[in-house]
């Protein structure tokens, strides 16, 4: 590490696109060796997934940690659930939330607690911003051992999408009220004057 991580919003430009899609093909890959499916391929294919990727670049909803100019990791977050994944019926979508997505960090800063970090981070923010009340987190279907990762990080099972064909279709809430600021944060936030923007709605899978 070079000092201390600092943390952005993704420009809509291809250096950015490539980081992200840079930290998704490395956790691919990782997650492969652990013997784990999650995208093992791009949904539903690598085209679409791209133009998703980027479409979360431009209305501002992608953050970025950065070391120096390497990619530490990155996180999605919007202020309105995705309705194909949460629904009324389950949830009650007029508590105001906030909800994270494609959730990375690079192998070599694994132990940080880097993820675990950006997690509340969002949480905080979301409650700062605009009231929200719970973090909610959309899983990998098939990723079991991430499941119990956000169950020991205070979060309920709370779900499960509806469509069958959905990957990330786990569902997991915790209130923000159990999440506390950190003692000795690893980063620092470089875009401050832009805090105050409610993330936008999520527009599909990750």
């Amino acid at each position: 590490m070079t000092g201390m991580l600092r943390i952005s919003l993704a420009r809509d430009t291809e250096e950015h696109l490539q980081a992200v899609l840079g930290l998704m093909d490395e956790a691919r890959n990782w997650l492969a060796f652990k013997v784990a499916d999650q995208w093992a391929r791009p949904w539903p294919n690598r085209q679409v997934r791209d133009a998703r990727v980027l479409r979360g670049q431009m209305p501002g909803a992608t953050w970025i940690v950065w070391d120096g100019s390497r990619a530490a990791a990155t996180v999605a977050v919007t202020g309105t659930p995705n309705p194909a994944v949460w629904t009324p019926v389950e949830h009650d979508l007029s508590e105001r939330a906030v909800y994270v997505h494609r959730l990375i960090v690079a192998r070599d800063y694994s132990g940080w607690g880097l993820g675990a970090e950006l997690v509340d981070w969002t949480g905080l923010r979301g409650r700062r911003l605009y009231g929200a009340r719970w973090i909610r987190i959309d899983v990998w279907s098939s990723n079991t051992a991430l499941h119990d990762y956000y169950v020991k990080r205070g979060f309920e099972r709370c779900g499960t999408c509806r469509d069958p064909c959905y990957p990330s279709g786990a569902l997991f809430q915790k209130p923000v009220s159990k999440i506390a600021e950190p003692a000795a944060p690893l980063f620092s936030v470089a875009d401050e004057g832009k805090l105050g923007t409610v993330p936008p709605p999520h527009r599909g899978a990750d």
